[in-house]
């Protein structure tokens, strides 16, 4: 929320989407594909330091269609950062459930009583193409369209 003048105005979007464009991958070794698919989807920051993301997704990956609790996650993470020597940041539990959470709101993975996995055991071009192109971003362009017309019909462009 902004406050203007004593105000409350909503100014919190309903959803947000970021989509980057990066090189064709055909030529990546496999965590620095994960990792273009995270910086691609916006889930990681360009420059970021901080990428335990791109690890916890691999996990996934790694273990396709098997539930998996937190603790099993931030394990296999661990594991898999000691073994590629990646820095141990960003592995407190606090930080690996944020960053499930984040892959869960993007709707790639799921979550099952308290485990997780995967979404629907489908691909992520699936998933994308179901969730993020067909609904998500068909709606968003929607509303730009909508704002984009107002504007014109009130500023008679």
């Amino acid at each position: 929320m902004i406050i203007k003048m004593g105000k409350i105005t909503k100014d919190t979007a309903l959803f947000e989407l970021t989509l980057r464009k990066y090189e064709k991958p055909q030529s990546l070794e496999d965590r620095e594909l994960v990792r273009k698919l995270c910086l691609s989807l916006g889930v990681l920051q360009p420059g970021d330091s901080r990428d335990v993301i791109v690890d916890i997704l691999w996990v996934f990956l790694k273990n396709k269609s098997k539930l998996m609790s937190s603790r099993e996650i931030e394990e296999k993470t661990i594991e898999l950062r000691t073994k590629l020597n990646q820095p141990l940041k960003g592995i407190a539990p606090s930080n690996i459930r944020r960053q499930i959470l984040r892959l869960r709101d993007i709707f790639l993975i799921e979550k099952i009583n308290t485990e997780y996995k995967i979404r629907e055991n489908n691909t992520f071009s699936e998933i994308f193409s179901e969730n993020i192109e067909r609904y998500y971003l068909k709606s968003i362009l929607d509303r730009v369209k909508e704002y984009l017309k107002e504007t014109d019909k009130r500023f008679e462009l």
